[in-house]
């Protein structure tokens, strides 16, 4: 903990700018006790220069200890997303779209745009983005948690244009401590349970130090159905009950059959889908979806073992090794609604078993087969029969009697760490170290199916056996009511299907640093500096089994997942300098100059080079002035290069060939042709009822590396008059050129059918039917939807590129303060906001350039309000002797709107209000040994508003609301019970 000298507070305030204060303190400024022995070596986040008089020209959010045990949390996610100024991305409240990892996202500009550091080294990544799960972070042995945003290039290399997450364990830990912490809600479910224990010591006449730390951790689910909100899917749309157009009874469509025919065989038909009436007797006019909310999840379930060492040893006077180690396996689920047959076409026997009396007339209507053929064709079971006939059916049936989809992904992650340093001269030190690591996931899914063997089990002429008899083939009813679908179909169909994603990480670092033997002639304070060199060796892959593999092979599995491997390799050179420059004199107590360079040397992009400069500047002991200018790049990651193309979902509410419109249109008429919609089915085109849309991405090893320039200005003020006060205030401005982008489904409709097509405005005049932006969109050849069999059905082009923008800017304010009640004890105040002055996102030079701060949709995925706020006041005082914290945190979230143009949704779900969150812990040491937290967490029991489920992304959006921004779980305790000597 750095000591409250005059010097030390500069520090840690410049450590604090920006300070998103998420407990007691984010370092102890608020907790800070009388002079204590003068600061010898401060290391900050953000530098690798190593001094003792070093305030930083960026930002950085520092979050320690005491703050995180008072938030109780199971991993760091919990506790980083909350920060003000931090975007939720990826984590346990993402369901559809979890990959088994956790992910976070600094300033709103991707996760793939910040790295994350264990003490100081970068951490074996979880996927071919190169990004780190946060879940395999030793929560317990953390001494404290540094958050750097606005550009660390200089220091840490690329993928740190937003900046840097930098955990620090302790080094120095003599005794043993143990901890089990239990949570759940007061609505019941999302149970949580964490256990660690923590052993260490000093030896051979304190030379050396070694400590391991050992930890388990059981995280239940949380389904959507254990919800009021999230029960019943909703529309955001029509405000009525909403879900999948994969329901049951079947829904059906007859490929090739004309409306006018079926309409004259199926009373009330005007177009559009068939469904199975509830008996299973008739075809009806398609009359109900399928409610997927109760069966996806809230809080992923989540079991982790996890084990983390270190050392380090003095051999000599001037040299020091040390090592880490870290181990962590954990395994979580996702959980999907039942699979189905998902719009899939078969060829379907007339003389099917389960097909009614009355349905098969009306199939043969539709299809013009006369009355004596269609009687002929039912008792004709043989397909040499001259009498057998086949019809193509489309079948949309949920396999509600099999149970859920679930996903289990068993993830095991290791690294390891060895170097040493050492002093050169009384001033200057190296340091050298070699990390490795690797991360290995696989995952093995149930309760899907298979396209193939469901096409098998259709073609059937008696209950019994299949035409095709191989592989123990089972005949299936998707013709009849609920329970229709037998467990003997089910083992057949669900043979099992899976894969494996691994990462490794090989990297070698040596610098030198400290303070040179120069200094200029206006100050007595040295330059100081680091050189150092890096190189790093990335290796990643992807290997699936072979259903997994081929499109639209897995129902209900989205996209295919085809073997991916790549490689790549940088060597980079960088330093910094440190140059006091002015000090003692009128209006400047110290003026200090900030500079770096790295030059990287990519074996994909080749050289690329980023530097900065920045400075601070004291007019007065109480007051100080920091800015800094950083040109920062990204090199593409082995997704980006070496992804092959496949076909998956995203979220869409409009197309614009849906209904009626082409028919009174004839250039869009031609639009919709073009894009492989059928004739017959123009005047019958929907948008799918679960809001989503096929999607095609993939790499794109042709990339370029991404270019960005970051600064911020702020100022730090401790007035003397007010002992205790700290008070920060930084602007930052971050712009990413040549960014690696796709564009999102609007852009997409945008380029081909004009900006107002969302409203049903459709400026077809710049598209026509040879236009590239408007034939890149493939329709379903079958029913000229945009969704349905990712095998056929393209949808719309989604393809990375440099051609992309990002933009954000904002405000950062903190505020801490703390004095003496005399005999009661002390109260200390923390508060932090950060006001997103724009966040702004251009797939293309012609495209929409998106503001997405304080809006949500579909193209904005993870929400990002204009303000956010987090303040925590805290008394310690004294109870029959003993220490007790009484600590309430209040968290604020601005209300949201939806973005202008983005659809037509109801009123009631076209805005979010504020959101208001508290925490009430109180902490407590029982005896010298013992302790005990206890936290009433989201005390008013906020729920999040409800938006339908049809405006956001599917990963952010879903249950009808945002829980990854919006607690989902309700009002809970956590209580932790803490045994240290």
């Amino acid at each position: 903990m750095i000591k409250n000298t005059k010097l030390s507070r500069a520090i840690q305030l410049a450590m604090l700018s920006g300070a998103y204060t998420v407990g007691m303190g984010a370092m102890s400024v608020a907790q800070a006790q009388p002079e204590v022995a003068e600061l010898e070596e401060v290391v900050v986040t953000g530098s690798r220069i190593t001094s003792p008089n070093l305030t930083l020209s960026s930002p950085v959010a520092s979050v320690d200890a005491e703050t995180i045990e008072l938030r109780q949390v199971n991993v760091v996610e919990e506790f980083l997303r909350e920060i003000p100024g931090v975007v939720p991305n990826i984590g346990a409240s993402v369901n559809n779209g979890n990959g088994g990892s956790t992910f976070i996202d600094l300033r709103g500009l991707g996760s793939n745009r910040n790295i994350t550091l264990l003490n100081g080294t970068r951490v074996v990544p979880a996927d071919l983005q190169g990004r780190t799960n946060l879940d395999i972070i030793p929560v317990a042995l953390l001494e404290r948690v540094d958050v750097l945003t606005g550009g660390a290039g200089t220091a840490y290399g690329a993928d740190a244009i937003s900046g840097v997450i930098n955990f620090r364990t302790r080094t120095d830990f003599e005794g043993l401590d143990i901890r089990v912490s239990q949570a759940d809600t007061f609505e019941g479910g999302g149970e949580s349970n964490r256990f660690d224990l923590t052993l260490g010591g000093n030896f051979d006449d304190n030379r050396g130090n070694a400590v391991i730390s050992m930890g388990y951790t059981d995280r239940t689910a949380l389904t959507q159905g254990e919800r009021d909100y999230s029960i019943d899917n909703i529309s955001s749309i029509s405000g009525n009950a909403g879900g999948s157009s994969t329901t049951i009874p079947t829904r059906f469509t007859l490929p090739g059959a004309e409306t006018a025919d079926i309409a004259a065989v199926v009373p009330g038909y005007t177009g559009g889908f068939l469904q199975s009436s509830p008996d299973g007797s008739s075809l009806e006019p398609y009359y109900q979806d399928f409610n997927f909310n109760p069966f996806n999840l809230f809080q992923l379930p989540l079991e982790q073992y996890r084990a983390y060492g270190s050392a380090n040893y003095q051999l000599t006077d001037d040299v020091e090794w040390y090592s880490e180690m870290l181990f962590v396996q954990s395994s979580n689920i996702t959980n999907l609604a039942p699979s189905g047959s998902f719009g899939f076409s078969a060829m379907t026997p007339l003389s099917n078993p389960f097909i009614a009396t009355t349905t098969r007339n009306q199939l043969c209507g539709a299809y013009q087969i006369s009355a004596a053929e269609c009687s002929a064709a039912a008792g004709a079971t043989d397909p040499s029969d001259p009498a057998y006939q086949e019809v193509n059916v489309n079948y949309a049936r949920r396999f509600l009697e099999l149970g859920p989809r679930t996903n289990e992904r068993k993830t095991t992650a290791w690294q390891f760490k060895t170097g040493a340093r050492g002093d050169l001269t009384d001033t200057l030190s190296w340091d050298l170290f070699y990390a490795t690591g690797q991360s290995d996931l696989r995952q093995q899914q149930g309760g899907n199916g298979t396209r193939s063997r469901l096409t098998q089990a259709v073609r059937a002429t008696n209950p019994d056996t299949c035409l095709d008899t191989s592989g123990g083939c089972v005949p299936i009813d998707l013709w009849g009511p609920l329970g229709s679908i037998t467990p003997e179909v089910g083992q057949f169909l669900d043979v099992g299907n899976g894969g494996s994603e691994f990462t490794e990480l090989d990297q070698f670092q040596a610098f030198v640093s400290g303070d040179l033997p120069w200094a200029l002639p206006t100050v007595d304070a040295p330059i100081s500096g680091v050189v150092g060199y890096e190189h790093r060796d990335y290796t990643a892959g992807l290997t699936n089994d072979l259903l997994t593999q081929t499109p639209g092979e897995v129902l209900g599995n989205g996209a295919a997942a085809p073997n991916t491997f790549g490689t790549y390799d940088v060597s980079e050179f960088f330093l910094e300098a440190n140059v006091p420059v002015l000090q003692n004199m009128a209006l400047i107590e110290e003026l200090t100059l900030q500079l770096g360079f790295r030059s990287s040397d990519y074996s994909t992009t080749g050289v690329e080079d980023t530097w900065k400069i920045g400075g601070t500047w004291s007019p007065t002991e109480d007051l100080q002035f920091r800015g800094n200018f950083q040109k920062v790049t990204r090199a593409p990651n082995i997704s980006e290069l070496f992804d092959p193309a496949v076909t998956g979902l995203d979220n869409f509410s409009s197309d614009p060939c849906a209904g009626a419109a082409p028919n009174g249109n004839p250039d869009l008429l031609a639009v919709c042709l073009a894009q492989g919609a059928p004739s017959n089915t123009i005047g019958s085109i929907i948008v799918d009822p679960a809001g989503q849309v096929n999607v095609t991405t993939g790499g794109n090893p042709d990339l370029a590396a991404e270019d960005a320039e970051t600064w911020t200005i702020g100022a730090i003020w401790q007035p003397s008059a007010i002992p205790g006060l700290s008070l920060t205030l930084d602007y930052y401005s971050i712009m990413v050129e040549d960014a690696i982008t796709d564009p999102t489904p609007d852009d997409v409709f945008s380029a081909c059918f004009g900006p107002n097509f969302a409203s049903g405005s459709i400026a077809v005049s710049g598209a026509s039917a040879s236009n590239p932006a408007c034939t890149g969109i493939r329709r379903n050849p079958e029913t000229g939807n945009l969704f349905g069999n990712v095998a056929t059905t393209a949808g719309l082009p989604l393809v990375l590129s440099n051609q992309g923008t990002l933009e954000t800017s904002g405000i950062d304010a903190t505020a801490s303060y703390t004095f003496d009640l005399g005999g009661i004890g002390s109260l200390s105040y923390n508060g932090s906001l950060n006001w997103t002055e724009q966040s702004l996102f251009q797939a293309s030079p012609t495209g929409l350039n998106r503001e997405c701060t304080g809006f949500y949709s579909g193209n904005c995925a993870s929400p990002q309000p204009d303000f956010m706020a987090n303040q925590r006041a805290t008394l310690q005082t004294n109870v029959l002797d003993r220490n007790v914290d009484v600590s309430l945190l209040w968290r604020y979230l601005s209300e949201m709107d939806v973005e202008p143009g983005s659809g037509t949704y109801q009123p009631q779900f076209r805005s979010m209000d504020a959101a208001n969150y508290f925490d009430l812990t109180v902490r407590g040491s029982v005896t010298e040994e013992f302790e005990v937290t206890l936290g009433i967490l989201n005390l008013a029991d906020r729920e999040p508003d409800v938006v339908g489920s049809n405006i956001g992304a599917t990963a952010y959006n879903t249950g009808n609301v945002y829980p990854s921004t919006y607690d989902p779980l309700g009002r809970r305790y956590s209580l932790t019970l803490r045994y240290s000597m």
